[in-house]
């Protein structure tokens, strides 16, 4: 062995012995950080021992902890935003562990700043993004129970990059840095939620009432240890733990709130505890009831065309919407500290989420009429055939979600470990509606004229030019069908459980762990519906007549009463006949069963110093699909069945279809954090993730109608459909002033392959030609992956707490840049064709401004989304995209005392419309608009 070689070895041996070999030391650094009156525990301050420049951030009940330190004198300093810093001398003992309280108060000697209202909110949200390992933002309840919003994702809307897509008006689905829902991930005490809903992946935030929420954390980039399956973000929730607080919390909110359309006052209220049975046992929970009567207004436009330059529809509706939206949310945890090094808990959550809709509409089927007229106007005729429908639905749906999540945390010094398991179920299930009953008028030939004033295109107004006698007359309105759904059931269930495992090494110069865990998810989503149509000779319009219209936008009457449909259907039910073919076929078309099995395991290392954290590895993911549903076949009166013959009647056929998939990823990631100043953070990622197609995407459904000239029409789940896969670049800087405020800025980039699509496809289109999975089609709606997309943006934000002069003022902004574009393959004569990436705005931004000071808490809110495309058409012009939206919200809270507080909210106080249009004409034109006015709320909270 040459001289070199023997110097190599040793130099290699020095640094083992450096990084891994821990010397002998002497014993554990132990204790909490709560605010100066004892009342809450701070999470995410910084505790530095600063002889030894080692850091620690305190959990969510305030404890932290140092291993192996060597015995002697030390100070510790803690640092939190928006509070002084604060020293303690330490002595270490030769063996044992040595505990310490450290107690912060505000700067300035303002108790209440870190623990009540909008810059207690603030401090608590810039702590944890500030000690985060990942880019990452938090919104979180003050000492009493707060949360700045009243609905889940209209709270989430106040974070940097973050924008809510509305459902009537009501914020549901999470888009974040102007991505897709269905790009994110959504956990609840670290238990993934599944979707109610039978045909999305993303779950809607408004099941979840915010005021049995904790804390919200959105994660922008990931760590081996995270799940992959998110491109957008990780969105974390967490509901109230008995150790957040040191003291003892009950709180009750009492409130009404008016919405102006409906003209009515609804009620809400929650009750929200935390219990601290002893000093290592301790219970959480809450219960929290909404009742929201509401309205909308809308109108819808499909069937676009241009002919020598004049731009016309052919399917024109106008809907009135009355709504009773009712939710239920429970939650109850159980914590207990199992010695000094073992932590464990139990926690549940309820929701439940029931919508009774009735929507009433005038449509206009105009496909066969003659058109004439201009820009400002057009003229239907019924020289062909005008059919005028007036109907009815009165549909009872309920959502629930619930899950349980056992699991703890050990950690014995060198060592420590996390473990959980988990049972989550979300349902839907609509049985006995009446989805719609619908009467109609068809005129052909007989002098019908109908004029629609268009000149606004979000308003057109229809007039009835010339009248053959009957068209208001409820009487001249027969029964088409009733459409009955008998079962609608929705079911989404997933078990999991998970080990992670780490060792520390200590050296003097920083910290190095390493790091492994499994994790097994098990998942089954299904689908299993009946529908039933029915029909009857003698039942018009005027046997159901109900209350007039509520509708505002113009005259839609005569319309049916809101359950006088329904009173006479199951009243004369033996009198109506079953059309079991098309009950049959509409039955068996959307029945799916997939299960989804994902086996993880991933390695990591991370590195810790007092100004550097690096943390990287690598995840495995293997997923298991068992994909079943149903090939259906409609083959009308005189069509051709499989089998060569003639069908001598409408006839269906039923094929029960199973595929199975597998497939794996390697998921490598890299997370640098580096303190540049104490007031200066400075972070970068890179990371591969993934996101599986949505269970109602790829299940086999093949559904086809084949007229008896051949024609076919389908619809297909796609089991060919792949995972998006991703890269994903961040880049951030954070500064966090020496009050209570920072400001950031960060930079992103993704690289995606097969994003999800949906479009229709005809017979010459490429890449399917006519045929898929050999099915032959004439025009099919499939889901497909698209080729490629790049997503590139930024983000810029600012929030201040401020004092002096300004005391009091409280601003937060934010703006987010994102440019995604992709490139999809419909026909194979136009080739590759660019396109936005779905669901995706360019722009979003976000800024409030408010006063907090003594007993006044004033807020106003402002939230901007740029237009988007929403669904994808075979032309350009005929695309869907949804308009810009811009919301303004007011809230204000007085303090009579310590213990009642009033508050007031006024939701939507620009009244905010919803618009969709296509570009047909190098002009916008309608295909849905809605407008809801704003909702009033107001109440008291009581604090115990």
């Amino acid at each position: 062995m040459t001289k070199t070689t023997r110097n190599s070895l040793k130099l290699a041996a020095s640094v083992v012995a450096f990084c891994v070999a821990a010397p002998a030391f002497a014993g554990d650094v132990t204790g909490t950080v709560t605010d100066a009156n004892n009342t809450i525990a701070l999470r995410a301050a910084e505790v530095r021992i600063v002889e030894l420049d080692r850091t620690v951030s305190t959990e969510r009940d305030g404890s932290f902890r140092f291993a192996n330190v060597p015995e002697g004198t030390y100070t510790l300093e803690v640092r939190y935003v928006g509070a002084d810093p604060v020293t303690q001398k330490i002595e270490v003992p030769a063996a044992g562990t040595v505990g310490a309280t450290l107690r912060l108060s505000g700067i300035g000697s303002d108790d209440e700043i870190l623990v009540i209202g909008q810059a207690a909110n603030l401090a608590s949200s810039l702590s944890r993004k500030r000690e985060n390992d990942v880019i990452s933002d938090v919104l979180s309840r003050d000492a009493i129970g707060q949360f700045p919003d009243q609905n889940v994702a209209e709270s989430l809307r106040r974070l940097p990059g973050v924008n809510v897509l509305n459902d009537q008006g009501e914020g549901r689905f999470v888009s974040i840095r102007g991505l897709s829902p269905s790009l994110n991930a959504t956990s609840l005490n670290g238990v993934r939620l599944p979707s109610p809903e039978n045909d999305i992946r993303a779950v809607a935030l408004d099941v979840i009432s915010s005021d049995i929420i904790e804390s919200i954390e959105v994660k922008k980039s990931l760590t081996p240890d995270m799940d992959a399956d998110t491109i957008g973000a990780s969105v974390e929730i967490e509901t109230t733990s008995a150790f957040d607080r040191t003291k003892d919390l009950l709180t009750v909110k009492l409130e009404g709130s008016y919405n102006q359309l409906a003209d009515e006052i609804s009620p809400k209220g929650s009750v929200d505890f935390s219990y601290r049975v002893n000093e290592n046992f301790g219970l959480s929970g809450g219960l929290s009831y909404y009742k929201r009567t509401f309205e909308t207004d809308n109108i819808e436009a499909d069937g676009w065309n241009e002919e020598d330059g004049q731009v016309y529809f052919e399917d024109f509706e106008y809907r009135d919407y009355d709504v009773e939206r009712e939710r239920i949310s429970a939650t109850l945890g159980l914590d207990f500290r199992a010695g000094d090094s073992t932590s464990l808990y139990v926690r549940g959550i309820y929701s439940q989420f029931d919508d009774q809709e009735f929507r009433r509409r005038l449509i206009f089927d105009l496909g066969d009429a003659s058109v004439s007229g201009s820009s400002d106007s057009l003229v239907y005729e019924d020289d062909e055939a005008i059919t005028i429908e007036r109907d009815i639905k009165d549909r009872f749906e309920s959502q629930r979600i619930r899950s349980i999540a056992l699991g703890g945390e050990s950690d014995w010094g060198d060592w420590f470990a996390d473990y959980s398991a988990s049972w989550a179920k979300s349902s839907e299930r609509e049985d006995g509606s009446l989805d719609p009953t619908s009467f109609e008028r068809e005129y052909e030939g007989e002098g019908l004229q109908v004029g629609f004033d268009v000149s606004d295109p979000r308003l057109p107004q229809y007039s009835i030019i010339s009248d053959p006698g009957d068209f208001f007359d409820p009487s001249a309105y027969e029964l088409n069908e009733v459409e009955f759904v008998a079962l609608s059931d929705s079911q989404d269930e997933e078990y999991a459980a998970k080990f992670d495992i780490g060792r520390r090494f200590v050296s003097g110069a920083g910290e190095f762990t390493v790091q492994a865990g499994a994790k097994g998810r098990w998942r089954e989503k299904s689908f299993n519906g009946t529908v039933e149509f029915y029909e009857r000779d003698d039942y018009t319009l005027a046997d159901a007549l109900g209350l007039e219209q509520t509708y505002r936008i113009t005259d839609i009457e005569p319309v049916p009463g809101y359950t006088q449909a329904s009173d006479f259907f199951f009243g004369n039910f033996d009198s109506f006949e079953l059309q079991e073919i098309d009950g049959t076929f509409d039955s068996a078309v959307e029945d799916f069963v997939v299960e989804e099995d994902i086996l993880a395991g991933y390695l990591l290392g991370r590195w810790d110093s007092s100004t550097l954290s690096i943390i990287g590895g690598v995840r495995y993911e293997n997923t298991s699909n068992i994909l079943s549903g149903n090939d259906v076949l409609l083959v009308e009166e005189d069509g051709t069945l499989p089998d060569g013959s003639t069908a001598t009647d409408d006839t269906v056929i039923v094929t029960p279809t199973s595929i199975e998939k597998d497939y794996d990823h390697w998921l490598p990631s890299l997370n640098l954090r580096y303190e540049a100043s104490p007031n200066l953070v400075l972070r970068a990622a890179g990371y591969r993730s993934i996101v599986r197609p949505g269970p109602f995407q790829q299940a086999p459904r093949f559904a086809v109608e084949e007229a008896d000239d051949g024609e076919r029409e389908g619809e297909f789940g796609n089991p060919e459909l792949r995972p998006a896969e991703a890269w994903n670049l961040d880049a951030a800087a954070e500064y966090y002033f020496d009050t209570n405020g920072a400001i950031f800025a960060s930079v992103f980039y993704k690289s995606i392959e097969d994003f999800f699509v949906e479009t229709v496809f005809e017979a010459d289109d490429g890449p399917y030609n006519g045929v898929f999975r050999g099915v032959p089609f004439d025009e099919a709606t499939i889901w497909f992956n698209g080729d490629k997309a790049d997503v590139l943006g930024f983000e810029l934000g600012a929030s201040k707490a401020f004092t002096g002069a300004l005391d009091g003022f409280v601003v937060r902004a934010n703006y987010t840049f994102t440019d995604g574009d992709g490139t999809v393959t419909l026909t194979a004569a136009d080739g590759p064709r660019d396109i936005p990436l779905p669901t995706t705005s360019k722009h979003t931004g976000n800024i409030s401004i408010g006063y907090d000071k003594g007993p006044t808490d004033i807020r106003l809110s402002g939230t901007y989304r740029d237009k988007y495309l929403d669904e994808l058409a075979r032309e350009p012009e005929l695309d869907r995209y949804v308009d810009d939206h811009f919301q303004l919200d007011l809230s204000a809270k007085y303090r009579l005392n310590d213990n009642i507080q009033l508050f007031y909210e006024w939701i939507n106080i620009n009244d905010a419309k919803y618009f969709a249009y296509n570009n047909l004409g190098g002009q916008r034109n309608l295909y849905q608009y809605e407008e809801y006015n704003w909702t009033m709320k107001g109440g008291v909270r009581l604090t115990f």
